[in-house]
Order: structure tokens, then C-alpha cells, then sequence
């Protein structure tokens, strides 16, 4: 593992990293706990904003570009917006578990299934972890 390679990026990248990692950390906690707590409840904004972090800070890498400077990751990014959006509305409607559902959707997909993507040959963070 070379985290070194992470130093030479830019700015966005550093950021979106950072969020990230928070967001995969904070989210396999949450899953982990008891729902409704307040430790459940701090943690999960904490989780929000690391993950609406991760989603702004993708807007300025343009490291794949398909569309103009966009590529598929960009509509993953706007689904996660709207993903958090109602992920919190429905969490003011209590209901609770169409809640949850979007939020574990949120980690699998804008989370894990992303993540699982960088580690790709040619992309930066397979050089980070694998060389």
C-alpha cells in the first residue's frame, strides 16, 4: 500500500478520499448498531455529511471523461444526492424502514459498489493499494 501516491493528486481527490473513507468506516458502524439511539442518530448525520462530501467533491475529478469532463460516476454522484435528500425526508416522515432501506442502498451502491470500481487496473486507488 502506497498512500504516498495519494499526496500528488489534487485537492478534490484528497478530499473525496478522506470522505470516503469516513463515510465507509462510519457506515459499517452504523449498520453494525442499534438503530433509533442517539449515538445512531449523531453518527448517522456525521455519515450524511461525509457522504454529501464524497458526492460534491466528485464534481471537480475529471479523471474519465465521456461526456465533456462527466462520466457515469457523475450520475451516481446526483443519485446520491437525491438518494440523501430522501433518505432524510422520509426519515421526518417516520418511516423508518423505507429509511433504512435507502440508506443501506446509499452504502452498498454509492459506497461499496463505487469504491470496488477505483480498484480497477489504471485507476488511482488500485496503484494505492496494490502498486
Amino acid at each position: 500500500m502506497n498512500v504516498n501516491i495519494l499526496l500528488g493528486t489534487t485537492t478534490a481527490i484528497q478530499i473525496h478520499v478522506v470522505a470516503a473513507v469516513s463515510a465507509l468506516a462510519l457506515g459499517s458502524i452504523q449498520l453494525c448498531s442499534t438503530k433509533g439511539t442517539r449515538w445512531h442518530r449523531s453518527l448517522g448525520l456525521v455519515w450524511v455529511a461525509a457522504m454529501f462530501v464524497v458526492a460534491v467533491s466528485s464534481f471537480f475529478i475529471h479523471q474519465i471523461r465521456l461526456v465533456g469532463p462527466w462520466s457515469p460516476i457523475h450520475l451516481l454522484s446526483l443519485l446520491t444526492l437525491f438518494g440523501l435528500w430522501g433518505a432524510l425526508v422520509t426519515l421526518w416522515k417516520r418511516r423508518y424502514r423505507q429509511h433504512g432501506r435507502i440508506m443501506v442502498s446509499l452504502f452498498v451502491f454509492g459506497l461499496i459498489g463505487a469504491g470496488l470500481f477505483t480498484l480497477l487496473p489504471g485507476r488511482l486507488m488500485h496503484a494505492v493499494f496494490f502498486g
